[in-house]
């Protein structure tokens, strides 16, 4: 069984389907700074150095983001922005 038969597997359960919905901005944050720092050609240690923080810090935000375990301050998500070479946007959108 490949990731993806697994994930749909576990998304057909109600619960886990309301807990994965409710990350849905967390990984789509997540999924915009790997991205960036990708497209930049940055490693972790080499954002780290840009913030002045360890590489180990970096591996502990960007994995907290898939994890749900702890939300980063926006000053971390702008100084990460910021290192990839980006600037943070955050919106409220009224719902429909």
């Amino acid at each position: 069984m490949n990731h993806s038969e697994i994930r749909a597997q576990a998304l057909e359960n109600v619960d886990t389907k309301a807990a994965f919905d409710g990350m849905k901005a967390e990984f789509d944050l997540l999924r915009q700074m790997l991205a960036a720092r990708q497209r930049n050609g940055l490693n972790q240690a080499e954002v780290a150095q840009k913030m002045g923080t360890h590489a180990p810090s970096i591996t502990r935000l960007e994995s907290s983001l898939g994890n749900g375990r702890h939300s980063p301050s926006i000053s971390t998500l702008q100084k990460y922005a910021k290192a990839v070479g980006c600037t943070l946007e955050i919106n409220l959108v009224q719902n429909p």
